[in-house]
């Protein structure tokens, strides 16, 4: 007679980041008595992995763990990522959720889901993760966190105080990890972490001498980069831009472009410096996409003209515009005179078609595109190409995981379209 143990099903729920994209996959790499499911509604175990950004990240959180309710296994809900160290001693007190780790017991997650009883255990701001993930479930590029924390200040973000200080991978085991992930048949990386673009600086080393080691891994096609501050693009960075490994697309965050919004947000870059770098990055070929908030407090209307008539000179293709949300705990939150809601929304709604334009017009000088296929969707394959820019093929055969080059392709108001045979 043979007897057969079911393991628990244990469904992730990730919000935010892209390093939260790769913390899940840590915890996932380190599951063994449990399965991991792709659909809630089967799940025994719901792992919320949370971002805590804004005050309404918490809320979107909050809310889907009122919606577990509805689901038929009353799965067990476990609560994991930037919320721990805001909302989420709340959370337990409420019993709105069973139990509750941060970052640094990540890597313990098959021990903690085997307590079935209520846990809090928060760890520390210290940690550095030590898994190799194999495998990314359900992507086609892979995410590599190469750094934690931030040393940076800025008046309106609380992530400093729920990552940590800035302290970065080692080498040896960022490039084991991309190797073990290239010969699982990746050949895109996103380097990712909360201030990329410190990588290195408490360690004698840097994002550019890492790159350079990464680009020698046997499979890596492209790489790419989370967001990095102005003046992290430094001369050792620039001698790279025209590398073939390199993805023609930076984020760069500026965050606003008047000069004094950019000192009332205790922002280290300055505008004519930033303007300078992106016209220099353009020259040599590259989309850039920048962060931008919009109706910080101290955001006059005066400030605002001056930030679109500086954001227009700008060579911009992409923007992650979004409208401030105050953060409890942040200098910002109790800043004075707040931008009523509606204008922020129009100024938003501006800024944004600003630089929709600016896209449709990069994209209608048409160059070759390098395409990493990642989904198919009602029958169109969907991708990105080495600007960073979507595109929609049509084809008769599987292109999923594949990587295909472009010379005809159709400019459209939102993304390109194409067909491949």
């Amino acid at each position: 007679m043979v007897f057969t143990h079911k393991k628990p099903k244990v469904y992730f729920k990730t919000f935010g980041c892209r390093t939260n994209v790769f913390d899940t996959q840590v915890m996932m790499s380190n599951l063994q008595d449990f399965e991991i499911t792709q659909d809630e509604k089967s799940a025994n175990i719901v792992v919320i992995n949370s971002c805590t950004v804004t005050n309404s990240a918490d809320s979107t959180a909050r809310g889907y763990i009122n919606s577990l309710k509805k689901l038929p296994n009353n799965p067990r809900v476990v609560f994991t990522g930037c919320g721990v160290w805001t909302k989420g001693e709340n959370l337990f007190k409420e019993e709105k959720i069973d139990s509750l780790f941060g970052h640094s017991e990540k890597e313990k997650i098959n021990e903690l889901l085997k307590n079935e009883e209520r846990f809090f255990s928060a760890g520390d701001l210290e940690h550095i993760d030590n898994t190799i993930v194999e495998e990314f479930i359900g992507k086609s590029r892979a995410f590599i966190k190469i750094q934690e924390g931030c040393d940076f200040r800025c008046s309106y973000c609380i992530i400093p105080h729920v990552r940590g200080d800035a302290r970065s991978y080692e080498e040896s085991k960022i490039l084991e990890q991309i190797n073990t992930l290239a010969s699982n048949g990746f050949g895109e990386f996103i380097l990712t972490g909360t201030n990329v673009g410190s990588y290195g600086k408490k360690q004698h080393t840097s994002l550019a001498k890492l790159l350079k080691k990464i680009a020698l891994v046997k499979g890596v096609r492209r790489v790419r980069l989370g967001s990095v501050e102005p003046i992290q693009i430094d001369d050792e960075f620039k001698e790279l831009i025209d590398e073939p490994f390199m993805a023609k697309h930076l984020h760069i965050a500026l965050q606003h472009t008047s000069k004094r919004m950019l000192e009332i947000m205790n922002r280290r870059n300055k505008v004519l410096d930033d303007l300078a770098l992106f016209e220099f990055l353009s020259a040599h070929g590259y989309a850039l996409g920048t962060d931008f908030i919009v109706g910080h407090p101290g955001e006059t209307t005066a400030l605002w003209s001056e930030a679109m008539e500086n954001i227009k000179r700008f060579p911009l293709t992409h923007i992650h515009a979004f409208t401030y949300s105050k953060r409890d705990g942040t200098p910002s939150a109790t800043m004075k005179p707040e931008v009523a809601g509606n204008i922020a929304k129009e100024r938003y709604n501006e800024l944004v078609a600003i630089i929709d334009e600016k896209n449709y017009l990069f994209r209608q000088q048409k160059a070759p595109l390098d395409i990493l296929i990642e989904q198919e969707k009602e029958g169109v394959y969907i991708g990105l190409d080495q600007f960073f820019n979507k595109i929609e093929v049509q084809s008769s055969v599987d292109l999923v995981g594949d990587w295909i080059q472009l010379q005809t392709y159709e400019v459209k108001a939102e993304h390109n379209v194409a067909k491949f045979e």
